[in-house]
């Protein structure tokens, strides 16, 4: 784990408040769904593969409409939908290579059948829904917590656990400022 500068960065769309660059964490406001679709297609334009994102947050806050800004700008042209039933959706076509995870009907045991670290090295984006339930994580993932925020919109929390996912949140908050 990285050192905490104990500065939280803030940004509002279109309006960037960084008071002391941080590469470990960085928040956003996302005033709307068509922001968090465009958050996640500028996840994808800032990450170097392999990348490992684990999205948190309650029923309806984004994740999905985030994973399909990614998947819009790795040039997936088919349905990006939510896979909670088939658990792991793969994407080969895209660049980067998108593999979608969708934990919300597993208990955290079950995940561990699922072997999902075979992904962690493999030269694609994963992209993890309901991540909370993973009990082995990667050594290196960045993590994004979806938060509901005034009516229609969100906060977007990120906290990078290691210097590829440092850096890649350090090149996505310099694409918002």
């Amino acid at each position: 784990m990285l050192p905490k500068t104990g500065v939280e960065p803030l940004v509002i769309r279109g309006e960037c408040q960084i008071l002391l660059p941080s590469l470990e964490t960085w928040q956003i406001i996302l005033p709307d769904a068509s922001s968090t679709l465009q958050l996640g297609e500028d996840l994808t334009r800032t990450c170097v593969c392999p990348a490992i994102l684990l999205l948190d947050g309650n029923l309806g806050a984004g994740k999905t409409t985030c994973v399909q800004g990614i998947a819009r700008a790795a040039g997936i042209t088919g349905p990006v939908t939510s896979p909670t039933f088939a658990l792991i959706q793969e994407y080969p076509e895209g660049d980067p290579a998108l593999v979608h995870i969708d934990l919300y009907r597993l208990a955290p045991e079950a995940v561990r059948e699922l072997w999902l670290e075979e992904f962690w090295e493999q030269q694609v984006l994963v992209a993890i829904e309901w991540a909370e339930r993973l009990r082995y994580l990667p050594e290196d993932y960045l993590r994004l917590q979806l938060q509901f925020w005034d009516p229609e919109g969100r906060r977007a929390m990120f906290e990078a656990t290691g210097p590829r996912s440092a850096a890649w949140l350090a090149r996505l908050a310099r694409h918002y400022c």
